[in-house]
C-alpha cells in the first residue's frame, strides 16, 4: 500500500462535486421499480441484472460491498491508466498526511535498530523536542503497554492520537538505566518538506523531498533568510512530485514576471473538448541573479520535473544528475462519497519550450525508447532534449560502488547480515562515544569518534563474512557511510552534506562547479566544457588503447 499511495503524490487535486445522477430500488424479486437506472441506457440495466445473478446464483456467496468493489476495480483496470485507482478510506488518510505533511502526534521520527524501536529524529517546536527526547531514544513503552517485539508500525500506531488528547511515553536513554515517562500532549505536526544547509560557507543547499501543500512558502521562507550565498543548490532527487500549483509557485520564486511557467492540454469535464494553458510567472525573482544548480535523478518525477524543466527552459539554472522519470501526465483527485477518493489522469503537462514530459512505458512500466531524439532551444538558445522527461545539462551517473565494496555487500546479503542496519546502529553508537566525552548533540564541533568503527568491523567479520574483504577502500567507504548518518544525528547537516559529498558526486560536482563559477552564464560554460570533456573520454574508451588515432569527434 505504500507504494501505491506514494504514487498519489503524482497529483493535481481539486474538489468538486459529486452525486449520483439515479438511484436503484429493488422490489421483492428482484425487479427494477420507479427511480431506477433505466435512463443511463440499457448497458446500466445488465450491469445491475448481472450484479444481482452473481450475488444470488454464484457458488460462492459474496456480499454486496464486496461486488462493488470488484466492479470499481475492474473499471478502472479497463481504463489503462497505471495512475488511475480508487482509495479506501485508510489509504485516503495516509495520502493526506504524505501529501501535506501534517499528522497528529508528538514530533519524531522512528526507526527499529538493534532490536529497539529508536528514535532518529525529534522535529523542532513539537512536543517531543520541548519535552527533552533525544535523538538515539528508544521507545519500551506506551500507555499502560510495554514493548514487546513492536514494529515501527506498532509503536507509531499508539503514540499518534487526537490532537489535543495525551500519551504516556516510556523511553530508556542508556542501557541499564529505568525507562524514564513522559506524558505528551498530541498536537497537530508538520513533517517540512524543504531542508536547507549553508555548507563550505557560502553554498546554499536546499533539499526539497516533495512537492506538498505550502512547500512554495517554505523554500520562499529559506530564501528570505538564507543571506547572501555565491550559489544555490536545489536538490529535487528522489522527488515524487506532488500538487501543480505548487510546483509553478516554486517556478515563481526563480523567474521573470511574465515568464510560462508550463503548458497543459486537459479535457473539458464531461465534454470533448480539450483546453490549453500556459501559466505565467506573476512575481519578481526572489534570487536575483544567484547562480543555481538542480539536481536530478531517475526517481525525479511529475512536479518535480516542471520545476526542473520550466528553470532549465528559461536558463534560470543548470540541470545535472540523471535523466529523470518522465511523468507527464495530469492527475485529478476528486471525493467520492464514504470519505473515499478517486485519482484519475484527465491531462498532459510540457515545459514551456513545449517539450513533453511523458516517457513512454509498456505495461509493465518498461521504458519504450523512440527512434529519434527530438532538439528544443532554451530561451536563450541552448540546445534541449526532448523525448520524455528532463535531460539534465551535464549528465552524471550515481556513484556507483567500487568491484571490493560490491563484494562486500553481495558477501553480507548472502551471510544474511543486516549491513544497512549496523550502518545506522554504529552512527548511534558513535553518538553515544561523544556525548560520553562530554560532547553535547548539537556541538559546532563533533568530530568522528573511529574507534566507534572497530566493533562494526568486528561484527562482519563473526558473521562469517571473509575478512580479507575489509580492505582499506571498503574501511573507508562504510566509514563514509557511518559519518554522514553520524553527523546527521549530532545535529550538524551541514558537516554531514560535506561529509556526503566526497562520494556524492553529483554533489560534489555542483558544489565544485558552483565555486569555479561567478555567474549562471559561466556555469553553463563550465558544464558544457566538462561534459565534452566526459564525451570524449568516454569515447576513448570505447575505441581502446589500440584504436587509430583521429577518430570521429563527439557531438
Amino acid at each position: 500500500m505504500a507504494l501505491r499511495i506514494a504514487a498519489l503524490l503524482f497529483t493535481l487535486v481539486f474538489a468538486a462535486p459529486f452525486g449520483s445522477q439515479a438511484q436503484r430500488a429493488t422490489a421483492p424479486g428482484g425487479a427494477v421499480t420507479q427511480g431506477s437506472v433505466s435512463d443511463l441506457g440499457p448497458e446500466a440495466e445488465v450491469f445491475l441484472g448481472t450484479l444481482d445473478v452473481v450475488r444470488d446464483y454464484a457458488l460462492e456467496p459474496r456480499a454486496d460491498s464486496l461486488l462493488w468493489e470488484y466492479a470499481i476495480e475492474g473499471m478502472i483496470r479497463e481504463l489503462n491508466d497505471p495512475y488511475a485507482t480508487v482509495l479506501s478510506r485508510d489509504e485516503v488518510a495516509e495520502f493526506e498526511e504524505q501529501s501535506t505533511g501534517n499528522y497528529a502526534g508528538i514530533g519524531i521520527a522512528i526507526e527499529e535498530l538493534n532490536g529497539a524501536v529508536t528514535i532518529t529524529k525529534v522535529f523542532k517546536g513539537t512536543p517531543a523536542d520541548n519535552a527533552g527526547l533525544m535523538v538515539g531514544d528508544r521507545i519500551v513503552g506506551v500507555d499502560s503497554e510495554r514493548q514487546d517485539g513492536w514494529s515501527t508500525d506498532d509503536a507509531a500506531g499508539r503514540i499518534r492520537g487526537v490532537a489535543g488528547t495525551r500519551v504516556l511515553v516510556f523511553i530508556e536513554r542508556d542501557a541499564g538505566d529505568q525507562p524514564v515517562s513522559y506524558e505528551l500532549r498530541r498536537e497537530e505536526v508538520h513533517v517540512p518538506a524543504v531542508e536547507a544547509q549553508r555548507v563550505f560557507g557560502d553554498l546554499q543547499y536546499l533539499l526539497l523531498d516533495r512537492v506538498t501543500r505550502n512547500s512554495g512558502s517554505e523554500v520562499d521562507s529559506v530564501i528570505s533568510n538564507m543571506g547572501t550565498p555565491r550559489g544555490l543548490i536545489f536538490d529535487l532527487r528522489q522527488n515524487p512530485g506532488g500538487y501543480l500549483d505548487e510546483a509553478l509557485n516554486l517556478s515563481d520564486l526563480f523567474l521573470d514576471r511574465g515568464s510560462v511557467l508550463v503548458r497543459t492540454r486537459s479535457r473539458i469535464r464531461g465534454t470533448d473538448d480539450v483546453r490549453e494553458e500556459a501559466p505565467r510567472d506573476r512575481m519578481t525573482p526572489r534570487v536575483g541573479d544567484l547562480p543555481i544548480v538542480i539536481l536530478v535523478d531517475r526517481y525525479s518525477a511529475s512536479a518535480a520535473e516542471i520545476i526542473a524543466g520550466a528553470l532549465q527552459d528559461h536558463d534560470r539554472a543548470l540541470v545535472i544528475g540523471e535523466r529523470t522519470f518522465g511523468k507527464g501526465t495530469v492527475q485529478s483527485v476528486i471525493p467520492l462519497p464514504q470519505g473515499r477518493l478517486i485519482r484519475i489522469t484527465s491531462g498532459q503537462w510540457f515545459t514551456p519550450q513545449g517539450r513533453s514530459l511523458t516517457r513512454p512505458r509498456d505495461a509493465e512500466g518498461n521504458v519504450i525508447e523512440p527512434d529519434s531524439i527530438e532538439e528544443y532551444r532554451s530561451v536563450g538558445g541552448r540546445r534541449l532534449v526532448g523525448g520524455g522527461g528532463v535531460f539534465p545539462d551535464l549528465e552524471i551517473l550515481d556513484d556507483t560502488l567500487s568491484t571490493a565494496e560490491q563484494a562486500l555487500s553481495l558477501a553480507a546479503a548472502e551471510a544474511e547480515f543486516p549491513l544497512q542496519t549496523r550502518i545506522q546502529e554504529t552512527a548511534f553508537a558513535a553518538v553515544q562515544l561523544a556525548r560520553s566525552d562530554g560532547t553535547p548533540a548539537d556541538a559546532a564541533e563533533s568530530p568522528f569518534p573511529t574507534e566507534a568503527m572497530d566493533g562494526f568491523y568486528s561484527s562482519i567479520e563473526a558473521a562469517g563474512i571473509d575478512p580479507a574483504l575489509l580492505t582499506e577502500g571498503t574501511r573507508d567507504y562504510l566509514r563514509w557511510r557511518v559519518e554522514v548518518i553520524y553527523h546527521q544525528r549530532m545535529g550538524r547537516d551541514d558537516r554531514s552534506l560535506e561529509v556526503r559529498s566526497e562520494r556524492d558526486t553529483v554533489l560534489g560536482t555542483a558544489i565544485r562547479l558552483l565555486n569555479e563559477a561567478g555567474s549562471q552564464e559561466e556555469l553553463f560554460a563550465l558544464a558544457l566544457a566538462e561534459s565534452e570533456r566526459r564525451a570524449e573520454a568516454q569515447q576513448g574508451a570505447a575505441q581502446g588503447p589500440d584504436a587509430p588515432a583521429g577518430g570521429p569527434a563527439s557531438n
